[in-house]
């Protein structure tokens, strides 16, 4: 079977085609720009990249040059073949626990929804509803990034807030990078040949997310709300104390939203190193001795190690893999090891050559390895994510 996936943003569509059960990737391609000037989108096919400037007026147009490309390249003969769409969905409330068929009862709860997550939810039905235009057969399946932490128990997802907040206003922790944090733990149940797995999860990009994984599910993670929680990123500031706010808008006059973009878009590695937000960028100034650099980097393991520390004992130390995912965390081979550590009270440690030898953009190296000594109490591992095929299975499952 041959399965779209698909993350639409407001201006963006991000696209792959796999092959089930194969697992195969037989096309991918990412869109840029919808509806502004300089549109363009590239496609990769068995590694090679193509580059194609084309006038994207919208979500649309996008599909038709899409199709165009499954077909002239040879991934499909008609549309037929397309067996299902699935589509990441940013925000399900605490209405979805898990993936669904897509209907029009869905399409208008996520737009219900899209209060949570302003910036994302709408974009998404965008590219719903798109795709059901250019393709009214193919049953298509939403795929939440909320729906892995609905297994938090009250006590867990509650701020300690008025109770009707969370009554009237759904303010509560939803948490985000479900999607990556399920894929993960499919990955260690596989590996372990066991399905009540705990692990500590560290998602670490440009946004992150550690989770705490429990006999298989989720039962604490450091995004909130909003994504804009928990431990610092390439531009989010994660946990601050919320009177900051008041105080630095009464001293400068700012209002709320620039405050909220400066959090946001301004803050994190970006705002500590005055420099860059890419953790690539941090690295080559820390070896020139650049201060703010070495300080961003501080404040960012001590928050990473801060969440193990506390998922540790949450799990009673009773932890079958502690793990490192995504574009920093499957990479940064200096970072991990700083991480790691300062946790060396818990007896967690790595074999140094392994970690030395795993990154993805290394020649000769491991993109998937065990890292930790045969000392360490907790085995690490790199993993790398792939929500694209977990956005694939799950609507193959469903579909089937």
């Amino acid at each position: 079977m041959k399965i779209l996936t698909v993350n639409a943003g407001s201006s963006s569509l991000k696209f792959n085609c796999i092959e089930l059960p194969e697992q195969k990737e037989l096309i991918s391609g990412y869109f840029e720009k919808i509806g502004m000037n300089g549109s363009f989108y590239n496609i990769k096919i068995n590694g090679s990249k193509t580059k194609r400037e084309v006038d994207l007026k919208d979500h649309t147009i996008a599909i038709k040059y899409l199709i165009e490309e499954l077909l002239s390249n040879n991934i499909i003969k008609s549309l037929d073949e397309i067996d299902g769409v699935g589509h990441r969905l940013v925000h399900g409330g605490d209405k979805y626990k898990e993936s669904v068929l897509i209907t029009d009862e869905v399409i208008e709860t996520v737009k219900e929804l899209s209060s949570l997550a302003p910036l994302h939810n709408p974009a998404n039905i965008m590219g719903v509803e798109a795709f059901k235009k250019a393709l009214p057969n193919t049953p298509m399946v939403g795929v939440f990034d909320t729906s892995f932490h609905q297994t938090l128990e009250e006590s867990e997802f509650l701020y300690p807030v008025p109770y009707e907040w969370y009554e009237k206003y759904g303010i509560r922790k939803y948490g985000f990078h479900g999607t990556s944090h399920k894929y993960i733990t499919k990955k260690v149940q596989e590996k372990l040949q066991k399905e009540n797995v705990n692990i500590i999860n560290c998602h670490i990009g440009s946004g992150g997310s550690i989770c705490c994984i429990k006999n298989g599910k989720s039962i604490a993670t450091t995004m909130g709300f909003s994504p804009n929680s928990g431990i610092m990123m390439g531009t989010r500031c994660g946990d601050i104390d919320y009177s900051i706010i008041p105080y630095y808008m009464e001293k400068t006059g700012k209002d709320l939203k620039e405050v909220d973009t400066i959090l946001n878009k301004q803050s994190g590695l970006l705002g500590i190193s005055k420099l860059a937000a890419d953790h690539r960028d941090i690295e080559e100034e820390i070896k020139i001795g650049n201060e703010q650099c070495i300080l961003a980097d501080k404040m960012y393991i001590n928050a990473i190690v801060k969440y193990i520390a506390e998922y540790y004992v949450k799990l009673n130390g009773n932890v079958d893999a502690l793990v490192f995912t995504a574009g920093l965390g499957e990479n940064a081979r200096e970072f991990r090891s700083l991480i790691v550590e300062k946790l060396h009270s818990l007896e967690i440690y790595l074999d140094e050559k392994a970690n030395m030898n795993t990154a993805g953009f290394l020649k000769n190296g491991e993109v998937e390895a065990l890292i930790s000594s045969n000392h360490s109490n907790v085995p690490i591992y790199v993993i790398p994510t792939n929500e694209e095929l977990m956005i694939a299975l799950d609507t193959y499952d469903i579909i089937n």
